[in-house]
């Protein structure tokens, strides 16, 4: 999640060209089996390992993240006040930022990266 905490998280992303992505805010964890499988499918499978940011997305692979982006389940907020959890969204505004491992979201916190372990 991103916030003004002080905290920055670092990941390798980008498949094999060993990018270094960074975000300042809070960690929270997804639980579930096999959460990224869909992920691996379209950036290694379809998409050989390689990275994916500033790139124009084709349709059928656009379609397919945003549907593995909303699979993840439901995100239940942190706050007290937030009584029905909603799926993560993919945030299409920043979607240049995308790589391998690194997916901008909407939650209902605000915007958040989605990552997962680099398939290099």
């Amino acid at each position: 999640m991103a916030a003004p905490t002080g905290v920055v998280y670092q990941s390798q992303c980008g498949g094999y060209s060993y990018a270094q992505y960074e975000q300042e805010g809070y960690l929270v964890p997804l639980y579930g089996t096999d959460l990224d499988e869909d992920m691996k499918a379209i950036f290694v499978g379809e998409l050989k390992g390689h990275g994916y940011r500033g790139r124009e997305w084709p349709a059928g692979v656009l379609d397919r993240l945003r549907a593995a982006v909303d699979s993840l389940g439901m995100y239940r907020s942190g706050r007290h006040d937030d009584l029905y959890p909603t799926s993560l969204i993919l945030d299409e505004s920043r979607l240049s930022e995308a790589a391998e491992a690194w997916i901008p979201v909407v939650t209902p916190d605000g915007p958040g990266v989605l990552v997962w372990e680099n398939s290099d």
